[in-house]
């Protein structure tokens, strides 16, 4: 990638090129309605003015964006860019009390609101001091503005349909700088309120560059597919920026992710690149095994990949085992990969034909990384340590928090909290969070290293290692377990389940205590939530708990 102007906005860059090479091409396909590159660009520019006419002095100022995966949410998104303004993106399933948190920290003075989320919203918008205007999208939008004006005197609502339709397009987008903010990306708040993570329209661009042409290979004639919704980084990167860089289509779904609905939509749009996450692709092989979901059947459910490329993975570790059964059954490989709020995307990848599994791959062309022991040097190959992450997409902060900043950014390098090895390859490989690992018996234990060996047993559907404070006071690994469908819960299987782990890790490693549970609960990013995981152990050792049913000690 060459060096960008100093005069640059990403939302021109992405979508102004096809204006001229494909105007007519389909860039979004959905449910509702497709738009042809033409047609969003025109759309786009109509929004840029009707939200620059709501609020003026836009620019440099945060536009909440509160909206399923459906065309008005790609529209809104390049609209801001265009505008001068910083999107932040929210899960449109979220609690008034959120929504509160979200307004007051963002100070956004312009939210476009889905009217699906409306009832949770309409509270928390009473109580935010610097909200001007909203712009209700979806069917219901004309009747929500209705409803408004007795509700939100302060605030001008109005529907997305009418004020963007009636807006004469912008003529040009403001004139922004490559390093001018114009993105939060918000980290998944595991300790605590999520904190937004800023980045300027340059870094963006540079992993879009990096990763998504030169390792994932995407090209003009991809349909891209996200299994994450586009307010989380991830799919805003896979399903929205990387398509339109080159040309190519995405295809968006506003239902909740379920794999049968990743499936049928699949089977609609036929999508070349599928962007998941590892237990949506369980719960995929699951409906090819039982071979009936419906009107789906096993035909169905590999006919609904019959275009499919390729698969990206991240977000949550991909344990080998699933990789193995996906790429067997259906034929197509998976780029496991990791990225984070604070690079934008994804920074360490497999290639397409050079998978290994249980790696994470090599660092990404753009960006270097080393793995840092306590004394802050590099440490040798196979020895564990801190990842530090370089690139010209690390953010700039985190808004509000410069301490945490100053811990964090140096420069373009980021310091995660990831614990990581390197083998000889150059291969990375990850060990789970810092805060994550557990002290047994004086020696360190990663529960991921647990996961994984508990992930190869066939009863186990997916699951979660933390730390449980027996009734010695001392910390053993405690397994949350989510069985596979038919399996139920008891003693000898708890106890078949520790004996897998001795045979065939260290002993000190297997889990003292096993609890069952449904499904593991997971945050509005889909990842599970560990700390909520952890809350529940501390909460079951204060009370004394040592058993009862669903539970198991061994």
């Amino acid at each position: 990638m060459s060096e960008l102007p100093d005069r640059f906005n990403l939302a021109t860059w992405l979508v102004e090129p096809h204006l001229a090479a494909r105007p007519k091409k389909i860039a979004v396909r959905s449910a509702l309605r497709d738009l042809t590159y033409a047609e969003l660009a025109d759309e786009a520019a109509r929004a840029q003015a009707a939200f620059s006419e709501l609020v003026p002095d836009l620019h440099e100022r945060r536009v909440l964006l509160v909206l399923p995966d459906v065309p008005e949410f790609v529209t809104s998104w390049l609209a801001t860019l265009r505008a001068g303004a910083v999107f932040a993106m929210v899960n449109p399933r979220l609690s008034s009390d959120e929504y509160g948190y979200y307004l007051e920290y963002s100070r956004a003075p312009i939210a476009v609101v889905h009217q699906d989320a409306w009832e949770a919203f309409v509270p928390a918008a009473r109580g935010a001091r610097l909200l001007r205007a909203i712009v209700v999208a979806g069917p219901g939008a004309r009747e929500r503005t209705a409803e408004a004006r007795r509700e939100l005197p302060t605030v001008t609502v109005v529907a997305y349909d009418d004020a963007v339709t009636a807006a004469k397009p912008a003529s040009a987008p403001f004139d922004t700088h490559r390093d001018d903010l114009c993105g939060w990306l918000f980290t998944s708040g595991t300790s605590g309120r999520p904190k937004a993570a800023l980045h300027g329209h340059g870094d963006f661009a540079w992993n879009v560059d990096h990763y998504a042409k030169q390792v994932v290979g995407i090209r003009e004639s991809d349909v891209t597919m996200a299994v994450s919704k586009l307010f989380f980084g991830y799919a805003t990167g896979t399903n929205l920026m990387f398509p339109f860089a080159v040309g190519a289509t995405t295809a968006l779904f506003s239902e909740p992710s379920k794999p049968e609905a990743v499936v049928a939509r699949a089977r609609e749009f036929q999508p070349t690149l599928l962007a998941a996450v590892p237990t949506t692709l369980a719960g995929i092989i699951e409906l090819d095994e039982r071979g009936e979901t419906g009107v789906l059947g096993v035909s169905g459910v590999k006919e609904a990949f019959r275009s499919l490329r390729l698969v990206i993975s991240a977000g949550e570790a991909l344990p080998p085992k699933l990789l193995d059964d996906f790429t067997r059954r259906f034929g197509i490989e998976i780029l496991d990969g990791i990225g984070s709020a604070e690079m934008f995307h994804i920074y360490i990848s497999n290639r397409p034909g050079d998978v290994k599994a249980g790696s994470l791959g090599r660092i990404v062309p753009g960006y270097s990384a080393r793995v840092v022991g306590a004394d802050g040097l590099e440490v040798e190959p196979e020895e564990v340590g801190t990842l530090h992450v370089s690139g010209p997409s690390a953010g700039a902060g985190y808004f509000q928090d410069a301490a945490k900043s100053r811990a964090t950014f140096h420069g373009d390098t980021v310091v995660s909290g990831d614990l990581f090895r390197r083998d000889a390859d150059g291969r990375f490989w990850y060990e789970g969070r810092a805060d994550d690992m557990l002290k047994v018996a004086g020696i360190w234990v990663a529960p991921r290293e647990v996961e994984e060996c508990l992930l190869t047993h066939k009863a186990v559907r997916e699951c979660c290692v933390v730390g449980f404070e027996d009734e010695r006071g001392l910390v053993t690994p405690l397994a949350y377990v989510a069985l596979q469908e038919g399996i139920a819960a008891a003693p000898a299987l708890t106890q078949e389940l520790v004996e897998h782990v001795k045979r065939k890790l260290a002993h000190y490693k297997a889990p003292r205590r096993i609890e069952y549970l449904a499904a593991l609960p997971r945050n509005d990013r889909g990842k599970i939530a560990r700390a909520e995981l952890r809350r529940l152990a501390d909460a079951r050792g204060e009370r004394g708990g040592r058993g009862g049913a669903g539970s198991g000690a061994a």
